[in-house]
């Protein structure tokens, strides 16, 4: 059996209330303050690669920058927000946290501190978008993920002689195709993950809706003004079942779905010859595939983006990253938030880990591999890149019912309408 190389979870210290209050200080921080602090929850090498950026250009104009690496920093932020002692950054993975923070009038805007103009056109369409609120930009995208990914097993598919397909129709044939010929199944596919068992579904549900309803019906559906109800989500979850549910179509048939881990979803991909063929899941997933793989990933995985309905129609990608938001006015923050805002931000980072820069005129060739290179590029080339749905949904849905009912239908315990009527009652009254 090949052995996993997890990614390790970085939790330091920190962490515990003593220590970050130590450290916070965005409420408290003077306007002439040298010192400033940011909070962070990304990848410890990620965080590495800004401070190596970040902090000399810091260190010129005389500013001392103190990052610390924190879990759970949604909850926790809000917390500290309400005790007056937050950081004087923090780089916030989620929009709709930003939203709360500004309801509560604890951020500042950032259109007189970055060049906006200049973001405007460096910046992948929509990035500004998702941390824009009541028109202004709150929340500046500084490090990026992609989920609008199908990996497959190069070698093996090379030699078959598959195509990409530029469309979701060609998809359907290739799977089809694959199915008749084998060996193996078309898809890879596993929606377990302990307690949030299910999240893998909901994120082929936003990618089809996004790819056959388009941005605004998307966003509309995020913030439930188009319900699940409706005709837009069944045909994402018509398509999705066609995919997955038919008979061959991925290891051990329908039934085995709930029950396979999405980390062990790929095992079968590299097996001589492959037990299935194609894998869609964000860019992270490559730390969960075998060590041999990741040590020769340039010749042994390939990665296509996910196609669009139509061939050269709307092609958005879906998405999410870290959202820098600026908690204090002190000028030496926002001289910080300049440096964050440079499409050279991520030059130290993108080398040596996962990160993706958010802009379009970032030098990819500083990107490891091939399939970090073609992930970046993928965004780079959409027409618009949203936010994971499920993460900007209230908790009680995006991450309970959402996640509960896309199980039970997966594993026929219920109807689809039963499952969209399920997650509908259980949205927030208010």
């Amino acid at each position: 059996m090949r052995m996993k190389r997890l990614p390790v979870a970085v939790s330091l210290a920190l962490v515990a209330a003593g220590s970050i209050a130590a450290c916070g200080g965005g409420s408290g921080s003077s306007s002439d303050s040298k010192t400033v602090t940011i909070w962070t929850s990304v990848d410890q090498p990620v965080l590495d690669g800004l401070e190596a950026q970040i902090n000399p250009e810091a260190d010129k104009q005389g500013i001392t920058i103190k990052w610390s690496k924190v879990e759970n920093i949604n909850q926790l932020i809000m917390t500290k927000i309400q005790a007056n002692d937050a950081p004087d950054i923090a780089m916030i993975p989620q929009p709709g946290v930003v939203a709360d923070i500004v309801s509560r009038g604890k951020a500042f805007a950032l259109d007189d501190v970055v060049d906006m103009t200049s973001l405007q056109s460096s910046m992948v369409p929509g990035t500004l978008d998702a941390g824009t609120v009541d028109g202004k930009l709150y929340g500046l995208l500084v490090s990026m993920n992609v989920k609008s990914l199908v990996f497959y097993p190069k070698v093996a598919w090379d030699q078959a002689g598959w195509k990409i397909p530029e469309t979701i129709d060609e998809l359907n044939s290739l799977t089809d195709e694959i199915r008749t010929k084998g060996p193996g199944t078309p898809w890879c596919y596993g929606i377990g993950s302990d307690a949030a068992t299910g999240w893998p579904a909901t994120d082929w549900i936003e990618e089809l809706i996004m790819k056959y309803s388009g941005p605004d019906v998307y966003n509309q559906w995020v913030s439930h003004d188009v319900p699940f109800q409706s005709d837009e989500v069944k045909q994402a979850a018509d398509e999705l079942a066609t995919l997955m549910f038919t008979d061959g179509n991925v290891p051990g048939g329908r039934g085995a779905i709930s029950s396979t881990n999405f980390a062990d979803a790929d095992d079968p991909m590299w097996d001589t010859p492959p037990g299935c063929w194609m894998l869609k899941q964000g860019n992270f997933i490559t730390a969960f595939f075998p060590e041999d793989v990741q040590k020769n990933i340039n010749k042994d995985v390939g990665v296509f983006g996910f196609p669009p309905a139509e061939k050269g129609g709307d092609n958005p990608v879906l998405g999410g990253g870290d959202l820098a938001t600026l908690l204090t006015d002190s000028s030496s923050a926002k001289e910080v938030m300049k440096l964050l805002s440079e499409t050279n931000a991520g030059e130290q980072a993108a080398p040596t880990s996962s990160f993706l820069s958010p802009h379009t005129d970032f030098d990819t060739s500083l990107y490891p591999n091939n399939v970090q290179k073609t992930a970046a590029e993928v965004a780079y080339n959409s027409t618009a890149f949203l936010f994971d749905g499920s993460d900007a949904m209230p908790a009680a849905v995006g991450a309970g019912s959402f996640w509960k009912e896309m199980t039970a239908w997966t594993s026929d315990q219920e109807s689809l309408d039963d499952a969209l009527k399920n997650i509908d009652d259980s949205w927030p009254s208010s």
